[in-house]
């Protein structure tokens, strides 16, 4: 069984974004509480402690308000987009024995084959799992794996107790093969091209150009040069 975080609540009588900017002051992060049929509880969390716990990936939690201990999982969290801060957390709360839906991220482990390049193309799969026994995470081998591989959803190796909720066919991992420096090159100028754009000459080849077309004036017949010139008289 998943061991849970225990963090103490305590209850909040305000609300709103001055009562929320005050809580987080405090050294604490407003919460709500709800799940089950219960009517929300708005919490504040101590702040390190939840940073800390929220850092795994669906931690099981176990929030203690007024002395009852409730099992409950994170459902969103809003972060500071700068500081390393949690400015709001929904906590759903769960039974023991209850199957809930979460994603998990995916992790590869090996190597796949030379000059091949592996794109994680989702980086969490969906799964069931009961509340008390979630996963951390998924291993995706791709030790060896030539160019042209694909491994899809249906193709994991799931912990055991869960089961998939993702779509079968879901593209997980991509394996491609290196692409050359002169093709990179010969697709770029041919995105280029497509959308009209012309490489600028050279500054060597700008001079080279003016050169060719001060010589082609100057070795032009001399009648052509007096009657561009016209009569000095």
């Amino acid at each position: 069984m998943t061991d849970a975080i225990k963090l103490s609540a305590e209850t909040r009588t305000e609300f709103g974004k001055g009562a929320a900017r005050r809580t987080r002051r405090e050294g604490k992060v407003p919460a709500v509480l709800y799940g089950h049929g219960t009517d929300p509880v708005h919490v504040a969390l101590p702040a390190h402690e939840t940073w800390q716990a929220l850092k795994n990936a669906n931690a099981l939690l176990a929030i203690v308000v007024d002395g009852k201990e409730q099992l409950a999982l994170a459902k969103d969290v809003q972060r500071d987009p700068i500081k390393p801060v949690i400015d709001h957390v929904d906590l759903v709360i769960v039974k023991r024995g209850e199957k809930v839906t979460v994603d998990v991220p995916v992790t590869t482990v090996g190597e796949a084959a030379a000059e091949t390049v592996v794109t994680v193309e989702n980086g969490t799969i969906q799964l069931e799992a009961e509340a008390t026994r979630l996963p951390e995470g998924v291993e995706v081998s791709i030790e060896g794996l030539e160019a042209g591989t694909q491994i899809l959803a249906k193709d994991l190796q799931l912990p055991a107790g869960t089961t998939l909720v993702a779509d079968e066919e879901l593209l997980v991992v991509n394996i491609t093969a290196m692409i050359s420096a002169e093709a990179l090159e010969a697709e770029l100028a041919e995105a280029e091209a497509e959308v009209g754009i012309e490489k600028e000459e050279s500054a060597e080849e700008s001079e080279e150009t003016g050169a060719t077309k001060d010589q082609a004036e100057g070795d032009a017949p001399a009648e052509e040069q007096q009657a561009e010139g016209g009569d000095e008289s």
